[in-house]
């Protein structure tokens, strides 16, 4: 998710490994546990390295999939941007993801891996044992996404407000789009097979060509039907045709996403082949540990049909379907771009971490080295900091030109946006700090206590976001912006009281201490960002970065460019070592592609 993944209403999930349980049958394990004494100098060195190198990867992989990302969305904003028609596609093209994460989500991404893991140490690495896996997978999938596909209608209605033409152009869209849930789930099954053999570079990079798929659908589009700035694309005179080009390049994205991992897959040497005898092969035991995590993505999920139904009210309180209601009303296409922006700093950084670092946590806890797990977490939280305290920062300063860069060259489809992005900004390191926390309980083997945080964490959610609801139409995606960043900052703590619970001190005082740093160096970058904004017509109506994509790009390269220059240096001055920790994987990996290039 990596992967990242993609239209949000909620920030859409990535799909991260987690590592919760040992693999058991019949009760016993059939692996040992790993050693409790430490490695030997020369394997935790290659150890280490390997490490290094595939974070380094998955990070360029990653960072790659986010620039092309942004691409597509500047590009739908061209298409789109500013049109009843661009948010209805906007919220249909959600609720694959969020029916995926819903029903198999929670068990693909953080019970799987382990599985593998310990099926891979068998004499035939794990082949009888995948190839159940993968059948009993994918048969659920297709049976899963059939069935939806049938009750597309009722599921439309359900989790939107639209209602006449609205709601059948919506229903169109999710014949399209809905079957996107088995291909997720197939990259996520097979992704998971990938990262169990520590094969982790092609689940990054598939995404890139998701994104390439889905810039050319976009393009295509744009030449047959007009960009939104020349042609008016409303409900009344949208052609199937456009939901031919529009949706199912988006679906075709995925579809090559998913099915480029079967290549590196086959690679493996596995020998897998469908396998219908699933009784006795330890999936039972695979099926009572998914309870818990089942339990907290449903939990979670159901309470985002609620957020994306009332994301809909907006749009569907008006009348007509013109051309120009973002710049009336901001709708889902708003907060999508602006939750696309923001959860951009997790995705490259902390999910990249996080997933290589798993391994590491996980085999601590199987080991009961806590002292290990420990510092393994905080680690963590201080690497990824030194990035995302910067990016809420930046992501905050400006919102402006991110707004009008995705705004399709509408003024003010581009300040609803930035004024979105404002809000969710200030969330956006706790956001990172939390999916850390909660995935160090899966590594101990405990999915119970993260089911008891996300119901807390919903209850928080849907209480804010139902008092979102009650706003003025023109007010409730600022309304759900608020109560995003309101979890977002009450989530980690929530986290910390229970894991410091289980755990003991991991360090918060080393870790507060280095964050209050990077809050610090932050600060004054953003102070010379503002000002440096000011030369750019951000504060002034009629501005320069408000006249176009173009200008706002010009802006964002040399605003961004000099508050990054300004970040670094005062880290520097602040001696604030995590800087190299974060830094050298990536140098290295440019400098070892340069070196072999010459």
């Amino acid at each position: 998710m990596s992967n990242e993944p993609r239209a949000r209403i909620p920030a859409k999930p990535d799909f991260p490994p987690s590592y919760t349980s040992s693999l058991v049958s019949s009760g016993e394990p059939l692996t040992a546990s790993p050693p409790t004494g430490a490695l030997p100098a020369v394997a935790a060195a290659q150890t280490q390295a390997e490490t290094v190198r595939s974070s380094a990867s998955m990070a360029v992989g990653t960072l790659v999939s986010r620039i092309l990302g942004f691409v597509k969305a500047i590009v739908l904003g061209i298409a789109v941007a500013g049109t009843t028609a661009g948010n209805i596609f906007e919220s249909s093209n959600y609720l694959p993801n969020l029916i995926f994460m819903l029903v198999a989500g929670g068990v693909f991404n953080a019970v799987l891996i382990p599985q593998i893991v310990k099926a891979s140490k068998q004499l035939d690495r794990g082949t009888d044992f995948i190839s159940r896996l993968l059948t009993l997978g994918i048969v659920g999938l297709f049976t899963l996404t059939a069935l939806v596909v049938i009750l597309v209608t009722p599921i439309t209605s359900l989790t939107t407000a639209y209602s006449g033409k609205d709601l059948e152009l919506a229903i169109t869209f999710g014949l399209f789009l809905l079957p996107q849930i088995f291909f997720y789930g197939l990259y996520s099954l097979l992704g998971q097979v990938l990262n169990a053999h520590n094969a982790f570079k092609a689940y990054a990079w598939a995404p890139v060509l998701n994104n390439v798929v889905a810039i050319a659908g976009l393009l295509m589009f744009i030449a047959v039907a007009g960009s939104s700035a020349t042609t008016e694309h409303t409900v009344d005179n949208w052609t199937s045709g456009q939901s031919w080009i529009l949706a199912g390049t988006a679906t075709l994205g995925i579809v090559v996403q998913s099915v480029i991992l079967l290549v590196p897959v086959h690679r493996l040497g596995l020998k897998l082949r469908p396998r219908f005898d699933w009784r006795d092969t330890g999936l039972g035991a695979t099926a009572r540990i998914a309870g818990w995590v089942m339990g907290t993505m449903v939990i979670g999920n159901l309470s985002f049909i609620v957020i994306l139904r009332i994301a809909t009210i907006p749009i569907a309180s008006m009348t007509g379907g013109g051309a120009d209601a973002d710049s009336v009303i901001p709708g889902p296409y708003a907060l999508n771009r602006a939750v696309e922006l923001y959860i951009m700093p997790h995705s490259i950084i902390a999910l990249s971490i996080a997933t290589v670092m798993f391994t590491a946590m996980a085999r601590a806890a199987a080991a009961h080295d806590f002292s290990k797990l420990r510092s393994s977490l905080s680690g963590a939280l201080r690497t990824t900091g030194v990035a995302t305290v910067f990016a809420g920062v930046a992501l905050l300063v400006l919102s402006g030109p991110f707004g009008m860069l995705f705004g399709g060259n509408k003024e003010f489809a581009g300040r609803q946006i930035a004024i979105v992005l404002a809000i969710l900004a200030i969330g956006a390191p706790f956001y990172s700090i939390n999916f850390i926390l909660n995935r160090v309980f899966y590594a101990q083997e405990n999915a119970k206590t993260p089911f008891l945080i996300q119901c807390i964490m919903v209850v928080i959610g849907l209480g804010t976001a139902l008092l979102a609801a009650l706003l003025p139409p023109p007010l409730i995606i600022y309304g759900i912006a608020a109560s995003y960043t309101i979890s977002n900052l009450l989530g980690p703590l929530v986290s910390h009281l229970f894991l410091r619970a289980r755990l003991g001190d991991y360090g918060g005082g080393l870790i507060l201490r280095a964050h209050m740093r990077f809050l610090a160096a932050a600060l004054v970058s953003g102070l010379v960002g503002e000002l440096a904004l000011s030369f750019f017509g951000g504060s002034d109506p009629g501005g320069f970065m408000w006249h176009s994509i173009t200008a706002a790009a010009a802006t964002l390269a040399v605003v961004g460019t000099v508050m990054a220059v300004v970040y670094v240096i005062m880290l520097k001055v602040l001696r604030v070592r995590e800087l190299d920790d974060i830094t050298a994987p990536l140098l290295s990996k440019v400098r070892s592609r340069l070196s072999r290039s010459k």
